[in-house]
């Protein structure tokens, strides 16, 4: 199918032998507007492949003022008719960037081969356009991931430096146990950033794939209590950070009590603690922060509750997108990433997570993850 061209001329004689000599020529002319405001609609309804306008038209609006509206709105190829008289008017045309002029009286030849060299350029122009714009978004993709990773690795290195802080300014006063604690502390935070590294090369090739997912038998009651352990290492005095687990029967489960579930602790470490952290980080004043885990047949729940800022009902649809943050976190550090990776994880699990929330009461949410109970 030839290209669709748009004729606006106000001269009937004129605009009919134009038709004609593109309708010879194997292009389709969609309409023949003689007003500036009748080219603009013919445009917005058929969206031509290229407009041949004149640029003296009767009425308010002139051919100049039409296309340049077009343009603009609609990013349509303009071609001036224009007389050789008009040469005020061509320099304000020039400042509408067209793809090309004819000029009145003109032959068949110079109007045909104008029309293709404008929409060879136009095609050019939009190949252009499309590389540029696919080169941003390559780049927008890159600067995610960067901000991805610092993400992921700023928790652990939060660990390891104020674990390090404590050993060095305060061992005088720490017994061995608490030493050895502090000492698991970091290494467990290496441990948690060389995976990070490897996770990191990983998706230098590919992204994150079903087929990486891999659960094994983990002791839920000393991983959560490990995990809480250290999450109360970066919150202030003001944080009360209380776990408590069950088992399928409804019993608390204690120290002695192994629970064994199968999950990939690996993105377990990773849901949890982006969770937990966000509910000591959202209580800027304090207050109680909550992990409580169910394990019931087949499935482990986990729900993590605060009493922080809440989050607006207006910012609770997009909140698992990447980089949307509440619009009251004021000037809480954070990128927006932590929920999308957390529900990306979920998703690995063939879990769910969702939640509840009211600004100033706080926010509570709850994870659902399939697990075989031994």
């Amino acid at each position: 199918m030839r290209e669709k061209i748009l004729i606006v001329e106000d001269e009937r004689i004129i605009a009919f032998d134009i038709k004609n000599c593109l309708e010879k020529s194997g292009y389709t002319v969609l309409a023949i507007a003689a007003y500036g405001e009748q080219a603009i609609a013919h445009a917005t309804e058929f969206h031509p492949d290229l407009v041949l306008m004149d640029v003296m038209l009767k009425g308010n609006m002139s051919g100049i003022e039409a296309a340049t509206e077009i343009t603009s709105r609609l990013n349509i190829p303009i071609v001036y008719l224009t007389a050789y008289s008009d040469v005020s008017n061509m320099q304000k045309a020039k400042h509408t960037q067209p793809f090309g002029y004819i000029l009145k009286p003109f032959a068949e030849t110079q109007l045909i081969t104008t029309i293709e060299i404008a929409l060879s350029k136009h095609q050019a122009e939009m190949v252009m356009r499309e590389a540029l714009q696919k080169e941003k978004e390559n780049r927008q993709i890159k600067s995610n991931f960067v901000s991805m990773v610092s993400h992921e690795f700023r928790n652990p290195l939060n660990n390891i430096s104020t674990c390090t802080e404590l050993l060095i300014n305060y061992s005088h006063q720490l017994n061995e146990a608490k030493k050895t604690e502090y000492i698991y502390h970091i290494q467990n935070s290496v441990q948690h950033l060389d995976a990070l590294l490897n996770d990191v090369l990983s998706m230098g090739k590919s992204e994150i794939v079903a087929s990486q997912f891999n659960p094994a038998p983990i002791d839920l009651y000393n991983f959560c209590n490990n995990l809480i352990t250290e999450i109360k290492l970066t919150a202030s005095e003001h944080h009360n950070i209380i776990f408590t687990m069950q088992d399928e029967h409804g019993l608390q489960v204690l120290t002695k009590n192994k629970q064994i579930s199968y999950l990939d602790e690996k993105l377990l470490r990773h849901i949890l603690t982006n969770l937990l952290l966000n509910a000591v980080k959202y209580s800027p004043h304090g207050g109680t922060v909550c992990l409580e885990t169910f394990c019931v047949q087949g499935e482990v729940i986990f729900r993590i509750q605060d009493e922080g800022i809440g989050i607006p009902e207006a910012d609770q649809e997009n909140l698992f997108n990447s980089f949307q943050r509440g619009s009251n976190v004021d000037n809480i550090p954070g990128n927006g990433l932590g929920l999308a990776i957390v529900k990306n994880y979920v998703d690995l699990h063939g879990g769910e997570i969702y939640f509840v929330s009211k600004v100033g009461f706080g926010t509570t949410f709850i994870v659902n993850l399939p697990s075989q109970l031994k």
